[in-house]
């Protein structure tokens, strides 16, 4: 497969980034994305969230973590998303 069709299957996947803010299951983290869009009416904006159950296999990811997300296939009935990459570490308090 040539460089450009791997780019293309690739970047039909969506991915997020977000905080890891629970890690307590076995190869499973919660993942918290936040978006700020305008408000249709007021014209302010606002901060909306959603949490994702992202697929960690190695349990490399911990509580804190800034981590980016990948879309996948249905690996159980609340998880189809899979942490692919870490993208800032938690600060130690």
């Amino acid at each position: 497969m040539s460089e450009a069709q791997t780019s293309a299957t690739s970047s039909l996947k969506r991915t997020l980034i977000g905080k890891v803010v629970s890690d307590k299951r076995a190869k499973t983290v919660t993942v918290l994305v936040e978006r700020r869009v305008k408000h249709e009416l007021y014209d302010k904006i606002v901060i909306k969230s959603s949490k994702y159950h992202a697929h960690d296999e190695n349990g490399d990811f911990h509580l804190g973590d800034v981590i980016e997300i990948t879309e996948s296939r249905p690996l159980s009935k609340t998880k189809n998303w899979v942490a692919t990459r870490l993208v800032q570490k938690a600060d130690l308090v």
